[in-house]
């Protein structure tokens, strides 16, 4: 007996999760980017900033392993704060050993940026992780996740936590060392 298809990724609803952020949520978490397995760029064309493993084992192990939403700041170039989707898993199609976390920022950056500082605001969850029989099967769920958070983030509560102290100034130099709201 065959498999019932994987749902739709069309029928997903895009606007994700209450009026405004309830608990747990806003998550904030930092730390240093660091080098993946080089699949979301090369791979899947969606490239992601890996969280250090003490982000994903201290800060955020009382969530359950999914797909998020929210905002993320680079401390590197411009230090936009800027919209994003985050898995946090095992990412069952490649079969990964660790729990991950794994952000990808909705922008197009030309240079990398390991070792820069990250700043990341949950805001709400997304889906579950799930295992797919293709990889393009993969791409086309993150696309729909990508647009489900645009959608989200565009309601003025979750709007607003992109000006949030825990971010260095919105798209500015860094002219002062605040202090995060999650120590890691």
């Amino acid at each position: 007996m065959d498999s019932p298809p994987p749902p739709s990724s069309n029928a997903r609803p895009l606007i994700l999760g209450p009026p405004s952020p309830a608990a747990p949520y806003p998550i904030f978490v930092h730390g240093q980017v660091t080098k993946g397995f080089g699949r979301g760029g090369k791979q899947l064309g969606i490239p992601t900033a890996n969280l250090p493993e003490s982000a994903v084992s201290q800060a955020l192990s009382h969530i359950p392993i999914g797909v998020y939403f929210g905002w993320a700041q680079v401390l590197a170039g411009d230090h936009c704060v800027r919209p994003m989707v985050m898995s946090l898993g095992w990412n069952p199609y490649f079969k990964n050993e660790k729990r991950s976390g794994e952000v990808h920022i909705i922008h197009e950056f030309t240079d990398d940026f390991y070792g820069a500082e990250i700043r990341v605001a949950i805001l709400g969850f997304v889906r579950a992780e799930r295992d797919y029989e293709s990889l393009e099967l993969l791409v086309e769920d993150i696309r729909v996740d990508i647009e489900a958070a645009k959608v989200s983030l565009r309601r003025e509560p979750y709007w607003r936590i992109k000006d949030d102290q825990f971010f260095i100034s919105s798209c500015e130099k860094k002219t002062e060392n605040r202090k995060p709201k999650t120590e890691i």
